[in-house]
């Protein structure tokens, strides 16, 4: 385990991205001769590059995935030190020095690190301060860990190699929806979440610069983020696209610099003179001033407030508003969900309005949008590992359909990989990881492992899920027939919960109840429900 969390923190390139530096996959690729690259490469097209004997072995050998996989897997290898380096491999060599003389000790003095950190701490005494970021998006100075960590320097936000992923994205989201709807998308909404931000250097915020059609610009010296021009349309060569946020609490706390950009940038563009068609911005903000002044607003707060596109809890709030209705079955329509989104989630920033109550402007925003847009920076986690994920995506995707009568496309933009960003419909995305992960007997037999905290994760996956269902209504059927037939049916697993976590077994077994009494799940099997309520009565 310790080589492939080694070969994780060395996939992609850290520091100058030249020699030990460099990424170990595509330092491999270079040394075999492979011609091409291994981080931005199509998985699904047909492999017709040479075979060495170095990547043999007896699975299928078809597509350019596998030749990655066969990389991959000889990465380990040669980390773990089963195979020797050949002489000849120098690219590769300088990579696994430097696993060796600096990631592969900084990770073994983490578990030490955190410990004599947390005991220090709790002393009262001084702990190392060290950074932050996702080790696994080529930040190996993050480790070892233990240290009291700061944050970026939000002056810095978003960085350059944050804008060339944001831009990237941007492009790909747009393709996507073109392909799904036939039409340029021209209002979007987004969740920006300041943790991931700090991880990326703000992805979030550079592709909704990117869909603005807004580039930011850096001080050479300092490389802070001075300002931003706007690209002309000739450059972007599609329309721009009017962007809503919708920021976490800790995002307002930690980046307000970000929300004044970002806001200045969405009032330069709407200050455009450009057809209507190229520039909905303009046209949207020009509209709702018109209509606020016509409510008896004077003409500069219907101007501050027509051009806001930042929204958020009240100052000093987190969250979303949703998790108690979920968890205390305390909604009945998809309208209390959206109600709650919109209470939790209607407060305006920047532009001097400083966290100002606007519930009715926010769900004006939201009523015009065709896509739901959340972004995922890592694979550490998925989007069933956390309640965040449905409290924002999914509850943003029940009031934009709540308010405007339609479901709006839903978009999971995994930035994992910077060098090849992938959009997937919410609906795909949770597939994946439905397949992948919830009902794979590999992870099931992992977390049995854990005992207790086995029977945890799998109750809270299942609160997820059904939480999905119940917001974002992109959970199929048969999801919850593979997760019933996994996690209830399963004679060996039902025996593990009963031993080891009945309650999560009896919360499960309400959850899909739920998920059946509120029209969610149909089950392929009558007997389910038997089963689901017998099971219940059993662990009361």
């Amino acid at each position: 385990m310790l080589a492939d969390l080694l070969v994780a923190l060395a996939r992609v390139p850290r520091g100058s991205g030249a020699g030990g530096d460099a990424s170990l996959l595509r330092a491999l690729a270079a040394d075999l001769g492979l011609g091409f690259d291994p981080l931005d490469a199509d998985l699904a097209r047909v492999w017709e590059g040479p075979r060495p004997v170095a990547l043999g072995g007896s699975d299928a050998w078809r597509t350019v995935g596998d030749t990655v996989e066969r990389l991959e897997a000889l990465a380990v290898k040669l980390v773990a030190g089963d195979v020797e380096v050949p002489a000849g491999w120098t690219a590769t060599a300088s990579v696994l020095a430097e696993i060796e003389t600096r990631i592969r000790p900084a990770v073994d003095a983490c578990s030490g690190r955190e410990l004599a950190g947390l005991l220090t701490g709790l002393d009262g005494r001084f702990v190392p301060p060290g950074p932050s970021g996702a080790p696994t998006r080529g930040r190996p100075d993050v480790l070892p860990t233990g240290r009291n960590f700061y944050s970026v320097d939000t002056r810095t936000v978003p960085t350059p190699a944050a804008w060339t992923l944001g831009w990237k994205s941007a492009a790909l989201l747009i393709e996507r929806y073109v392909q799904d709807n036939g039409d340029w998308p021209q209002r979007l909404a987004i969740s920006a979440w300041g943790t991931s931000n700090m991880r990326t250097g703000g992805d979030d915020i550079a592709q909704a610069l990117a869909l603005l059609g807004v580039r930011p610009t850096w001080d050479a010296g300092s490389r802070r983020v001075n300002g931003f021009e706007i690209l002309p349309l000739s450059v972007l060569d599609r329309p721009r696209v009017d962007v809503t946020l919708r920021i976490s609490g800790f995002f307002r706390d930690a980046f307000p610099g970000l929300i004044d950009l970002f806001d200045s940038a969405v009032r330069a563009v709407a200050a455009l003179d450009e057809p209507a068609q190229h520039n909905p911005i303009a046209a949207r903000v020009a509209a709702d001033r018109a209509a606020l002044a016509a409510e008896g607003l004077a003409d500069d707060a219907a101007g501050q407030l027509a051009g806001a596109r930042v929204f958020g809890s009240k100052p000093g709030a987190y969250g979303a508003g949703l998790q108690a209705l979920i968890d205390e079955k305390g909604w009945q329509s998809d309208a209390d969900l959206a109600r709650a989104y919109l209470v939790w989630g209607g407060y305006a920033y920047g532009g001097g309005l400083k966290g100002r109550p606007a519930e009715a402007l926010f769900a004006r925003r939201l009523e015009a949008v065709q896509a739901v847009v959340q972004n995922q920076d890592n694979r550490e986690h998925d989007i069933l590992d956390s309640d965040d994920y449905y409290q924002f995506e999914g509850g943003m995707t029940a009031a934009v359909r709540v308010l405007s009568g339609r479901q709006p496309s839903v978009y999971h933009a995994d930035h994992a990989r910077p060098e090849t960003p992938k959009i997937r419909t919410l609906t795909e995305e949770l597939a994946r990881v439905v397949r992948a992960r919830v009902v794979n007997p590999k992870w099931i037999a992992g977390a049995m492992r854990h005992g207790y905290k086995g029977g945890c994760e799998m109750a809270a996956t299942v609160d997820y899920l059904f939480a999905f269902a119940a917001t974002a209504h992109c959970v199929a059927d048969h999801q919850f027939d593979a997760v019933f037939d996994a996690y209830i049916e399963d004679d060996t697993v039902r025996a593990f919960l009963e031993d080891n976590n009945p309650a999560a077994l009896k919360e499960m077994s309400q959850r899909l109840l739920e998920a059946q009494d509120r029209g969610l799940w149909r089950p392929k099997r009558n007997s389910a429900r038997d089963t689901l309520n017998e099971l219940g009565a059993e662990t009361m």
